[in-house]
């Protein structure tokens, strides 16, 4: 029986090889949850969703070995960090004749069963898909959302569930992942140069992002940010195209009903108001990008409140969106806050991009203006640092302080070039006063001891593992 069949049978047995990673976790909880019998492995680090997979009572194994596939196994989900030719576990399956399924082909595969809805970009989509799945529950929608990482207002999961008619999903770029997925809308926050391993120019990047909209059938709505370039072209494109979808644009150069009017900070909040939406709106995340990405979730939340309801919003679904948005927090490794410890706020983020890192250091400085920013940021691939090198070294001016470190390698890419951390480190002294290197992250306690005082706020930025330095420097002034 093919994967396609077992997914479609509830009460398969399944097994997830990786089944730690952010993704495959939230997928296996759905899976539990629809009444499939889940179990898997994964490596012995321990991560956040150790605590989830314990909560839900899903068995799992931390180690790859295969005497871990249960005896009644009919269809092995993984990781794209493994492959059948490295991973024993997956080998020992593929002996077996038991059915194989990459977690982005699986997930591909679960939402065909949904009117869909795709969060893509090169930036945003998590804190998108975080918002959209807090909106659609104070608008009561009967939906389920996957997030790529723990969102506080999910009780610490980055699955939420609410129903089953709806599916709202954040869907990766990377190697074109994002072709398995069956949507109906897909809302585009951004599109630029990235994962250069895979995407060696902006236009390979760009024509994916429209092998995706492609994708949407006739009556299926793109929803895109236009202060951003790259999706404004990439719509443009397919309105020409003359597809037979709608075009739903938001941000602060849009027109129609999601255009940001204004946008105000004070008080640690944002206070912002949409040209089609009654009233301000408060945003408690940093920063002009979190207004946009708020406005996409909204403009995907009213595209559902009015597929549930043709005469669209009830009063109290706009009030139960307000009151969402308002307590909303972010998700986990996005401006994610630590804690407080000597007087220093101590905050974590994943942005690796340059424009992210620029974006939310900018808004990170407009939330607290009083407060020095101190920066520890790890560069992710050596192709990324390579091809963006430049914008990279101008990517931390509004940091009053900057710790760099080595580059974090991955596994994905072999390169020989001659780009470092130390070179990245050059190319921001140049311009830039009080930048430091330090290569293990951990090494550069002591400096930040010394550096950091009361009223600082301490970030760790990027998609390595230098947010131990935060959490070591922490626990140092706890």
């Amino acid at each position: 029986m093919h994967g396609e069949a077992l997914l479609a049978r509830k009460g398969a047995r399944i097994y997830g090889v990786g089944i730690k990673g952010t993704g495959m976790c939230a997928l296996a909880e759905l899976l539990h949850h629809a009444g499939y019998r889940v179990s898997g492995s994964d490596r012995e680090e321990v991560f956040y969703t150790d605590g989830i997979l314990k909560e839900l009572g899903i068995p799992y194994s931390t180690s790859f070995d295969p005497r871990h596939l249960p005896p009644d196994t009919e269809l092995v989900i993984y990781s794209a960090a493994y492959s059948p030719e490295t991973n024993p576990e997956l080998a020992e399956a593929r002996a077996q004749g038991i059915p194989l399924l990459k977690y982005t082909d699986a997930l591909g595969i679960y939402s065909a069963g949904f009117d869909a809805s795709g969060i893509a970009g090169v930036h945003g989509k998590t804190t998108t898909t975080a918002l959209a799945g807090t909106m659609i529950r104070g608008a009561g929608l009967p939906a389920q959302i996957l997030a790529g990482s723990a969102v506080s207002t999910f009780g610490g999961h980055a699955t939420l569930t609410l129903g089953t008619k709806y599916f709202v999903a954040e869907t990766c770029e990377y190697r074109r992942h994002f072709l398995a997925f069956h949507p109906r809308r897909i809302v585009l926050t951004s599109v630029e140069p990235d994962h250069q391993d895979y995407y060696p120019t902006y236009e390979a990047i760009r024509d994916a992002f429209l092998e995706y909209g492609r994708k949407l059938p006739p009556g299926g709505a793109l929803i895109y940010c236009t202060d951003d370039p790259g999706a404004a072209e990439v719509a443009k494109i397919l309105e020409q195209e003359d597809r037979g979808i709608r075009f739903i644009p938001y941000g602060f150069t849009a027109s129609g009903d999601f255009r940001i009017q204004s946008y105000e900070v004070a008080d640690e909040q944002a206070r912002m108001v949409l040209a089609g939406f009654p009233g301000p709106l408060s945003v408690r995340i940093p920063g002009r990008h979190s207004a946009l990405d708020a406005a996409g979730a909204l403009a995907l939340t009213d595209a559902l409140v009015k597929c549930e309801a043709p005469q669209g919003w009830q009063e109290e679904q706009r009030e139960g969106v307000r009151r969402s948005l308002a307590a909303f927090k972010g998700s986990k490794r996005r401006s994610e806050i630590i804690g407080e410890a000597g007087g220093i706020l101590f905050m974590d983020d994943y942005g690796h991009h340059p424009t992210a890192v620029r974006s939310t250091l900018e808004g990170l400085k407009s939330f607290y203006p009083h407060r020095r920013l101190v920066l520890s940021f790890m560069s992710h691939t050596y192709t990324r640092t390579a091809s963006l090198l430049e914008e990279f070294a101008r990517c931390f001016d509004t940091a009053d302080i900057t710790v760099l470190h080595k580059i974090y390698a991955s596994a994905r890419e072999s390169y020989g070039g001659a780009v470092s951390g130390e070179l990245l480190f050059a190319k921001t002294k140049a311009h830039k006063e009080q930048v430091y290197y330090v290569a293990e992250p951990l090494d550069a306690v002591d400096l930040l001891v010394n550096l950091l005082r009361p009223g600082d706020l301490f970030l760790t930025m990027g998609a390595g593992d230098n947010w131990k330095l935060g959490m070591a420097l922490f626990d140092r002034f706890r």
